[in-house]
């Protein structure tokens, strides 16, 4: 648990140096003093630095605010989290803290110490602004949020000080406030006004970083989850977003059908009853236009907003209807259009006062989610003693759940393919705040041994939904609510599976009676532990570990040689990597110590097996319009594993002799049209227009006949199907609905995996297939020997998790392909191996095409084609 008496210290001391503390605002200055215009207003927003500032005087000046400084974002700008409350409950968080642990986690709490936490406990209620940072009221409407907290004195408003405590991310991505901001500054005034930012507006992700809340791989949603599964698990939750500009004007709770299964009711029942008071007050003001159960699904990806309910949180999302930027939208009433659950645009039960049409200004977004984050909170302070009892109702009915279900428990065997990823998908289950325990010797169960260090998930916690869904295999519904009038499926939101295991291809058995075993609680995250064991004749590492790509690259950068073995031989496989005995050991053992992986002695000469390595020279392609989220998680991933690259903007392939400047070039998943033609979109800057056209194509064939090797990623290959003249095309290109469909899921793949591409890689494994994905037919003629199918999809049961339509059209055709042209090689990953950084069962799938490859004559002499 946090201690927050150093922080109530460092702010008292703050208070001493500032004017006295005004509880009724008196001496604080509103939004529009503070910027010179109200929050919202046209053309006018403000910058993240100006902002913290805005935000440090509230807390300064104010003893309903604490302003905690919880770290640096991606970029380096200062993540705020901001608790607003009475000043007798701030100067008491931890007591508080401590009563709320009780409610959420019962287990090993007495009658007495539940009683006393629902009669002395406050309403934990957690709200995020500005997480998407195009939706730019978001950022503008939290300063406006913080002022009410620290100068309104009506008798509603004390009450919420004094019955909960709200939490305030004000910022969910700080560095896309000023990316957005000073985009916008730059061209307010000119034909690009309100045209959207060249580049990601997360440097990494963009608009993927709703995505990331059960991966928790970016630094932003570590502060935002530490917050929402650990250390304070609130009772609600809100993401305020925007939407699409001609629907409804703000969506509110609850979702509209199919939700996802296994959440305690309660948690349903709560959105709706926030949701509409948050309609209801709407109303009341006199701002049109709110709806609920409508345009967003209950089933989702497992963001913020939808993986919540599964903590026993009602994780909320409201969305308002967007502007262009900060510039007002003028809307005709013909322009505006029904949605999922809103067949025709008019009134009903859910939406009974439509806005009818007109100038639609940021300022209106604001005043809505204004209402929407205070709405909620007087219902939470009115109903305290009722929402601290279902609190505790959620946790203990889900543990019992859990005690009682058809599973009982998940157990993560210690024998897997690649131990070192299981090891980061127990921490993964612990960032969800999830318990997990090791077994410390052998056991039996279900007629399986399993050894040591085997983990053990119990669905016996307050979690199971979570772990039910991070763990066990899913079936989107096929029902009336997931198909059109027509028959025709409807497209999940995003994913329709998130499982963690299966992605992290990590084998995870689901066991039917209580696990008996000598464990261990797993208090802490599991840190690399690799080891070193000298030999005379080197050191050898495991190339079915992801993490031994990273060792290489680090032996790289330190200047130390390494091989790789083209064929097994004595204590080494195909595709282990070899460091000779004379590397330096202090070197070994600090990357050992930073990857985890082990330096194992050599028995025995392996000169004869291996070929020696050298670093590749790897570019990737970017583009502006916004940016591409595959290309910025890729981006993420290389850095993540070491791999130095270097960014390809259109002007570099246009320059022609891309051989002489890189081995290797990755097509992130796009449209050729993106890549090639770009946007016609005469509100984007010249300038920031992309595109390289007929001769970029020629350049990258170029590349490919001079010796590159070439990597698409999903949709990229359509650029190599459609240019590069290979003997392949796509058998599922223009297939939709029944006849093919996999939106978001797991499939089964055979692997081959003799070849250099795919040493390490498990002979059964699993894809991540998603919309735009490609399957590989060869097409017949005298070509047909330069095509290797690398993986392939089985005859039948070809799905795993999620939902597969049509699954014969890709029975026994290919997942990917290599292909040999001239002198070297296209390399079409028919799905997004990477996918988001969480794919981690298919990493090697890349990792081994940026490593060098054996000569012919070794390939030849190892059999591998």
């Amino acid at each position: 648990m946090r201690s927050y008496r150093l922080l109530l210290v460092a702010v008292t001391v703050g208070l001493v140096l500032a004017p006295p503390a005004a509880t009724a605002g008196q001496d604080i200055p509103s939004p529009e003093a503070f910027f010179g215009h109200e929050m919202g207003a046209d053309r006018q927003l403000a910058g993240w630095n100006r902002l913290v500032e805005y935000y440090d005087t509230l807390g300064a000046l104010s003893d309903r605010i604490l302003v905690d400084r919880v770290g640096e974002s991606t970029l380096g700008n200062p993540f705020l989290i901001i608790y607003a409350s009475s000043p007798e409950n701030l100067a008491n968080l931890d007591r508080i803290q401590d009563m709320n642990d009780v409610l959420t986690d019962p287990r090993g709490h007495d009658r007495a110490a539940i009683d006393a936490a629902i009669e002395n406990g406050k309403v934990i209620f957690v709200q995020g602004y500005a997480l998407h940072s195009t939706e730019v009221a978001g950022s503008q409407s939290a300063a406006e949020v913080m002022y009410h907290f620290a100068t309104r004195d009506d008798a509603a408003m004390r009450e919420i000080l004094d019955e909960t405590v709200s939490i305030i991310v004000p910022g969910m991505n700080p560095d896309g406030v000023d990316i957005v901001t000073d985009w916008y500054d730059r061209w307010v005034g000119t034909d690009y006004e309100g045209s959207g930012p060249p580049e990601l507006y997360h440097h990494y992700i963009g608009h993927d970083n709703n995505r990331d809340a059960f991966m928790q791989n970016t630094v932003e949603s570590q502060y935002v989850a530490d917050i929402l599964f650990r250390e304070w698990v609130p009772a609600a939750f809100i993401d305020h977003h925007q939407m699409g500009a001609y629907t409804a004007r703000i969506y509110v709770p609850p979702y509209a059908e199919p939700i996802r299964p296994e959440g305690d009711p309660l948690v349903w029942r709560e959105m709706a009853w926030y949701g509409a008071h948050m309609a209801y007050k709407m109303d009341e003001a006199e701002l049109e236009g709110a709806i609920g159960s409508a345009i967003y699904s209950g089933w989702g990806h497992f963001g913020f907003h939808w993986i919540t309910p599964f903590h026993n949180i009602a994780g909320m999302l409201t969305e308002s209807a967007s502007a262009r930027l900060a510039t007002p939208l003028y809307v005709h009433p013909d322009q505006l259009r029904g949605s999922r659950q809103l067949p025709e645009y008019e009134q009903q039960t859910t939406f009974p006062n439509p806005w009818e049409g007109g100038w639609w200004h940021v300022r209106d977004i604001v005043e809505r989610q204004v209402v929407a984050t205070f709405s909620p909170l007087e219902l939470a302070a009115t109903n305290r003693a009722t929402v601290l009892r279902n609190a505790y109702n959620k946790a203990a009915r889900q543990t019992e759940r859990g005690l009682h279900g058809e599973v009982k428990a998940f157990v993560i065997p210690s024998e897997q393919h690649d131990p070192l990823t299981m090891r980061k998908l127990v921490n993964k289950l612990l960032l969800q705040g999830i318990t997990v325990d090791r077994a410390t010797s052998e056991f039996a169960h279900e007629g399986r041994v399993y050894g040591a260090g085997t983990y053990i998930v119990s669905m016996a916690q307050p979690k199971r939904g979570v772990i039910r869904w991070l763990l066990g295999q899913t079936n989107y519904p096929d029902n009336s609510y997931t198909r059109n009038r027509d028959g025709d499926p409807i497209r999940p939101y995003d994913m329709s599976t998130d499982n963690l295991a299966e992605f992290m291809g990590i084998r995870v058995d689901p066991v039917g009676s209580p696990v008996e075993a000598a464990t261990i609680r797993v208090a802490t995250l599991l840190d690399p532990d690799g080891s070193v064991t000298g030999g005379a004749n080197g050191y050898v590492l495991d190339g079915r570990l992801n993490d031994s790509f990273e060792a290489v690259n680090q032996l790289f950068a330190a200047g130390t040689a390494v091989r790789r073995a083209h064929r097994a031989g004595d204590g080494f496989r195909q595709g282990d990597f070899i460091v000779g005995p004379d590397a330096s050991e202090p070197v070994l053992r600090e990357i050992a110590g930073d990857t985890g992986v082990d330096f194992v002695a050599l028995d025995a000469d392996p000169s004869g097996a291996t070929y020696p390595l050298s670093a590749q020279r790897i570019g990737m392609y970017q583009r502006y319009y916004g940016g591409n989220m595959d290309e910025g998680w890729t981006r993420w991933l290389l850095e993540d594993f070491s791999f130095p690259y270097t960014t390809i903007m259109d002007e570099e392939i246009l320059r022609g002799a891309l051989h002489e400047r890189w081995d290797v070039i990755i097509l992130p998943h796009d449209s050729r049209a993106m890549m090639v033609e770009g946007r016609d979109d005469p509100t984007i800057p010249p300038d920031y227009r992309s595109g390289f056209g007929e001769a970029g194509v020629a350049a990258l064939d170029a590349f490919v006949e001079n010796g590159g090797t070439l990597v698409t990623f999903a949709r990229a290959g359509e650029l190599a199907l459609a240019d590069l003249d290979l003997p392949v095309r796509d058998a599922v290109e223009g297939m939709w609905g029944n006849e093919f469909w996999a939106p978001g899921s797991t499939l089964h793949i055979d692997v081959d995996t003799s070849h250099p591409y795919t040493w390490g890689m498990p002979e059964k494994a699993l894809a991540a297939y998603l919309a735009g994905g490609q399957v590989y037919e060869t097409v017949p003629g005298p070509r047909s020997s330069s095509v290797r199918r690398l993986a392939t999809y089985p005859d039948r049961d070809i799905l795993q998790s999620g939902w597969l339509l049509g699954e014969e059209s890709i029975a026994n055709k290919a997942a990917i392909v290599a292909v040999e042209k001239g002198q070297g090689t296209v390399l079409m990953l028919g799905f997004r191996v990477q996918h988001r950084a969480q794919t981690h069962g298919t990493y090697k799938l890349l990792f081994n095409a940026l490593m060098e490859p054996p000569s012919e004559g070794d390939a030849m002499a190892a059999g591998g084609g």
